[in-house]
């Protein structure tokens, strides 16, 4: 069964090659990005996260997933000395960095917990997988068009940050300007949750956040630097 839809802001395509699927479970996986959307988006006025950011709502009437959420990004600011912080001066709350693999790996819990095994939840190239050996391909960063390194991973969350699909948005939250030091940091983590968390806060510490990333449980690096060095762990599964 493949479906994929415009959620988020992204497209998000979803793979799963279990015999007879039923469309349950994908409904269910869009049913709740799209309520991720709604109530998480800094984008939209009437979100939970807009709302706690303009102090319309008090921290005791916060759900709990938003609080899991803010104390996921308060995690990574303490462990990056304010590299990365979920509130930078001018843009006010936006956890978007901690929703996104936060919401997917949720996802993924949604469909192994249909009883689906084997499967691939991309979301604008963030990607949880299930049942592999799956193939993830690194972007280029100087080429769209080609693959700097194919990963294999048969199951948890794999997540890049970088800077050449938008530009120069990461911040490091230490100084408020852009994080420049590396061109692109990828993941893999037992996790989407802690790939794309890691993948952005290493991001915004620049090259000093490779060895950071590399130092976490469970976590294998592939970053390219300015000038297309490349830093990787010994144990990141490139694909033979």
């Amino acid at each position: 069964m493949r479906r994929v839809e415009h959620v988020m802001g992204f497209p998000v395509s979803l793979r799963v090659d279990d015999p007879d699927v039923p469309d349950g479970p994908a409904d269910a996986v869009f049913a709740w990005l799209r309520e991720v959307d709604r109530r998480f988006s800094p984008f939209r006025e009437d979100s939970e996260v807009s709302r706690y950011g303009r102090g319309e709502l008090p921290a005791a009437a916060l759900s709990a997933d938003l609080a899991d959420v803010l104390a996921l990004g308060e995690e990574f600011r303490r462990a990056t000395g304010g590299a990365f912080d979920v509130r930078l001066p001018g843009r006010g709350l936006d956890p978007c960095a901690v929703v996104k693999g936060w919401s997917v790996q949720r996802a993924a819990g949604l469909l192994t917990g249909a009883g689906l095994r084997r499967f691939c939840l991309n979301a604008g190239g963030d990607v949880a997988v299930s049942g592999g050996p799956w193939r993830v391909g690194v972007r280029h960063p100087a080429h769209a068009d080609r693959l700097c390194a194919v990963l294999e991973v048969s199951d948890g969350g794999v997540a890049t940050s970088a800077r050449y699909e938008r530009g120069d948005h990461i911040l490091d939250g230490r100084t408020g300007r852009p994080a420049t030091g590396l061109e692109s940091l990828t993941v893999v983590a037992p996790t989407l949750t802690e790939a794309d968390a890691v993948a952005t806060a290493a991001f915004a510490l620049g090259e000093e956040g490779v060895a950071w990333a590399a130092a976490r449980e469970g976590c294998e690096v592939f970053a390219v630097l300015p000038g297309g060095r490349v830093l990787r762990t010994p144990g990141v599964p490139v694909a033979a």
